[in-house]
């Protein structure tokens, strides 16, 4: 297996995470008192990206040394800020 397929799992798999997240506290009108979900969101945003860079690696041999570089760099950003983003609504909440 290829590390650009690897990272495509982990990244997809945390963004489903950080959309649930996003979900929970929406549906329970946590997300007026914290800016965790802004953070979640970001989460999201980011680890989509990751998905995005790492399926082109994937398919396009040719730049996929560059793609799967970015690729990486952004889901290391991404897993960052859905870790802020619990720590932010455990601290909030306590």
């Amino acid at each position: 297996m290829q590390r650009p397929s690897h990272i495509l799992n982990a990244a997809s798999n945390l963004l489903g995470i950080a959309l649930v997240i996003i979900a929970g506290l929406n549906v329970s009108h946590v997300a007026d008192k914290n800016f965790a979900d802004e953070i979640a969101w970001l989460a999201a945003i980011c680890l989509a990206t990751s998905c995005l860079l790492s399926y082109l690696a994937l398919r396009h041999e040719r730049r996929a040394a560059v793609t799967e570089k970015w690729a990486d760099r952004i889901f290391l950003l991404g897993l960052g800020a859905l870790i802020g983003s619990i720590l932010v609504l455990a601290i909030t909440n306590r």
